[in-house]
């Protein structure tokens, strides 16, 4: 089969010839149509990602077809089309993942192939109203926002709501799910572009970080949030402080503008704030995400589509964060 490889730290991404995997008990072997670039294959290749084993197959999110089946595994999956979960061992705490949780695509062989191996339990029908190259966006950005906005956040219909860093996959994905639940959505971004093409998704309105004062403005405009998801960190987390109103909840899934900056611990306790960290999510979360999904018909935005010969032009287009959703690739 053909796979994608990094042999090494800062190598180049290239397309290889590899036994196809074989399934065994209680695994499943599918036959990859598309899979969906993260953030964390970016950080992989760079050698910054806590687990470093090369040479690796990376990708977490996959849409495909069953095509092997290993002992103890009930024979309706085979031929099924299905997405996969790329979490393992989250352990018995639904509060947070255990020492062993592993995510598909490190250590482990993942979905940059034609044929990918998975434990059984992590396979979901694919929601029928999905091609595959949009199901495959879903899994890890997918799980992740929903954890965020409903396990972790509480998020209620008729909240107000702000989404950090417009068009990116998490970040839509909260733009998504919220208005699927109801709630009313802004969206920061540096990009005026990015931030009418979530206007056109169905957010409210949103404002350019790099403005000057961009937080006062803001709280101008909308008087505060109820809940506000950010990937950023940083010193833009200052004003998610200042924004969010007396018992508003902030979520967290990243870092990528570094350490955050200087907060008045009385804006915490006298406004009464929750600040969680959130990281993937459980199988509970990811069953109940693609059932919101299903049940709303939302469709995942996809940036563009490579096939499996460019994932390193894929990865150095992610790189330079221009994408508004995800990035996807195709087996042929």
């Amino acid at each position: 089969m053909r796979a994608v490889y990094l042999e090494d730290i800062n190598k180049p991404f290239t397309v290889i010839d590899k036994e196809k995997p074989t399934a065994g008990a209680g695994e499943v072997v599918v036959q990859v149509k598309a899979a969906a670039l993260n953030r964390r294959d970016v950080w992989i290749q760079k050698g910054k990602y806590f687990i470093k084993k090369y040479p690796a197959i990376l990708g977490s999110d996959c849409a495909g077809v069953v095509a092997e089946l290993g002992e103890g595994v009930d024979k309706v999956w085979l031929n099924q089309e299905v997405i996969v979960d790329p979490s393992s061992d989250w352990g018995d705490n639904p509060r947070a993942h255990s020492d062993k949780y592993k995510i598909l695509g490190m250590p482990q062989d993942g979905a940059f192939a034609e044929y990918v191996k998975v434990p059984a339990a992590n396979l979901y029908q694919k929601p029928l109203h999905l091609s595959f190259e949009e199901a495959a966006a879903i899994p890890l950005a997918g799980v992740t926002a929903y954890r965020a906005l409903f396990t972790k956040c509480q998020l209620q219909q008729g909240e107000r709501v702000l989404v950090t860093g417009a068009g990116g996959g998490v970040a839509l994905f909260a733009i998504q799910f919220a208005l699927a639940a109801g709630a009313e959505v802004w969206v920061t971004s540096g990009s005026e572009e990015k931030i009418g093409l979530a206007q056109d998704l169905g957010a409210a309105g949103g404002i350019n970080y790099k403005e000057e004062d961009w937080g006062k403005k803001l709280k101008a405009q909308t008087g505060g949030f109820d809940v506000l998801i950010d990937s950023a960190a940083g010193e833009g987390f200052v004003q998610l402080v200042k924004l969010a109103k007396p018992g508003g909840r902030i979520g967290m899934y990243g870092g990528t503008t570094g350490m955050i900056g200087q907060i008045n611990p009385a804006e915490l306790f006298w406004k009464q704030l929750s600040i969680y960290g959130s990281t993937m999510g459980t199988a509970q979360d990811f069953a109940d995400m693609v059932k919101l999904v299903e049940e709303k018909e939302i469709r995942p935005v996809v940036d563009i589509v490579y096939p499996l010969e460019e994932a390193e032009q894929a990865m150095r287009y992610m790189e330079e964060s221009k994408q508004f959703g995800k990035i996807v690739l195709t087996t042929g």
